[in-house]
């Protein structure tokens, strides 16, 4: 019995997805994507961070395959568990695992449930050294019973194909088409196998068999075969190759077909390039129109869509564009906030973000790039592309380019501000934050020195900065004399519409993880 009346949709959760999967009620989602960090090494997944690994970047799958396989299969074992009995699960990966994915995945789902690998062409030509040009990623697509939730895809037709086959114009309308048989191979002693206008398939050992999409065509259901051929004969559907004699065979009209069904090797749908409108910047961000295509095949509107690994949002932006329901994991906070503009900017509202950190023991657990990323963003900041060191200009107010520095450390000293002193002067600003845990006495003696020669420099504690993001609309002005020397309030948090973009807000954090 499926407890999908119980799950909340519309939430992302900022979390390990295993510890967030254990948590989704069973048989609850009708359709998971995972697009999972790749068994590739790629530079990527240490600047972005990966689901709740801890380990550095040159040991972190140091147990090999395995271990990977072992690391992946926890989670997919949850996934099966909340797919409901007529869901599906498309996993995305590269050759690197693959296979051994599948092996996993034939496990978990039974290899009589596994419907598809299909490769898709993610990237133009590539020189490599001694093999040919990896181009292709790998899909992993199962159903969770032999009963699931299916929707024909198709295709353009290939260019030469049309050349052959729709060579035929309707002298009437102009149209294209192509003749098709109306007969089957095999005599019948029913309808089907009674003659129509003079003409009588069993003498060629056939018998009717119109086209199972005539009934589209017709807009109905005729009785028997030769009610159909009626009124195909009357709407302009028949062709007769000796003016009303011969075999009559059936003119189909290129302007009413579909397309060719989808087959398992995608190479019409293109990467994100530079000038995409989609485009966020995002490292492993993918294509819409990929996304679209797996909802439409596997959801209906209303349909629960998961993403476990849901990154820049691209599964969650196409459910909410396709009206399904969603739920979106991530364990970075930068993710969230990526997100969270992107759906603004698609819909115009705020969608509920569940565990992001809200203490100052969360923040201290976070990566240096995301204790950064986090602190930058409630500034509504943007990152500052001079490199690491450059005397803590770590960002920038969006709205006045003031800068910023962050410091992930308690007691923040005289040196710091000095620094930062210097910095402002050298780059000719006024007034700048610097954000820690706690600063020292000799911090809050700076301070003062500098604002006596013209500086405004304010020092913001992480304790009042979770406060302002908890109280949006209310900030720190309110809070009196500082004990702890002289911090000065925050600015007022700005509207969701006047906020960074989605695509100013990844270009900035690109430029801090270059720098790191």
């Amino acid at each position: 019995m499926s407890d999908s009346h119980a799950i909340d949709t519309g939430v992302l959760y900022c979390n390990d997805n295993l510890e967030r999967l254990a948590a989704l009620p069973s048989e609850s989602v009708d359709l998971i994507y995972l697009d999972p960090p790749f068994f590739s090494n790629r530079v990527y997944e240490v600047i972005w961070g990966d689901e709740a690994e801890v380990r550095s970047f040159e040991d972190r799958w140091e147990g090999g395959i395995q271990h990977y396989v072992g690391w992946m299969n926890d989670r997919v074992t949850e996934m099966y568990r909340v797919l409901k009995p007529t869901g599906s699960l498309y996993l995305h990966c590269d050759p690197h695992a693959s296979h051994y994915l599948k092996v996993m995945l034939d496990q978990v789902f039974r290899a009589s449930n596994f419907r598809n690998e299909v490769i898709w062409k993610r990237t133009t030509a590539h020189s490599s050294a001694k093999r040919y040009g990896p181009v292709h990623d790998v899909l992993l697509f199962y159903s969770k019973s032999s009963d699931f939730t299916w929707n024909v895809i198709y295709g353009d037709y290939d260019e030469s194909y049309l050349e052959s086959k729709y060579k035929n114009v309707d002298p009437e309308s102009g149209r294209l088409y192509m003749l098709d048989n109306l007969t089957g191979p095999g005599m019948r002693s029913g309808a089907s196998g009674q003659p129509w206008r003079g003409y009588d398939p069993t003498d060629a050992g056939r018998h009717w068999a119109v086209p199972g999409f005539v009934a589209r065509v017709l807009g109905e259901t005729p009785s028997t075969p030769q009610e159909a051929l009626d009124r195909l004969e009357e709407l302009g559907y028949i062709y007769w190759p000796r003016r009303g004699k011969g075999r009559p065979q059936f003119k189909r009209f290129l302007d009413e077909m579909p397309g060719v069904p989808l087959q398992d090797v995608w190479t019409d749908v293109d990467p994100i390039n530079a000038r995409a409108r989609e485009r966020l910047g995002y490292p492993t961000q993918k294509p819409e129109a990929l996304l679209d295509r797996i909802l439409g095949a596997s959801s209906n509107p209303g349909d629960i869509v998961l993403d476990p690994f849901c990154g820049c949002g691209t599964t969650i932006a196409v459910a909410e564009r396709l009206a399904r329901q969603w739920i979106g994991i991530d364990i970075s906070p930068t993710a969230m906030e990526i997100m969270r503009r992107r759906l603004w900017n698609l819909s115009r509202h705020t969608p509920i973000i569940v565990d992001v950190p809200e203490t100052e023991d969360a923040l201290r657990r976070l990566k240096p790039f995301e204790f950064q990323n986090y602190v930058i963003n409630a500034l509504n900041g943007t990152h500052s592309p001079r490199k690491v060191g450059d005397m803590g200009i770590d960002g920038h107010w969006f709205f006045t380019r003031d800068p910023i520095q962050v410091k992930q450390s308690d007691h923040v000293g005289r040196n710091v501000v000095d620094n930062f002193e210097t910095a402002m002067r050298r780059a000719k600003y006024n007034v700048g934050y610097v954000v820690a845990y706690s600063f020292t006495k000799g911090a809050a003696e700076e301070v003062a020195r500098a604002r006596s020669d013209g500086l405004n420099i304010r020092l913001i504690r992480v304790k009042e900065l979770l406060l302002m993001v908890k109280r949006p609309g209310n900030p720190l002005a309110k809070l009196g004399p500082q004990p702890e020397g002289d911090v000065l309030p925050l600015p007022p948090m700005r509207k969701p519409s006047e906020l960074p973009t989605a695509e100013e807000l990844v270009a900035s954090a690109r430029q801090l993880a270059t720098a790191l």
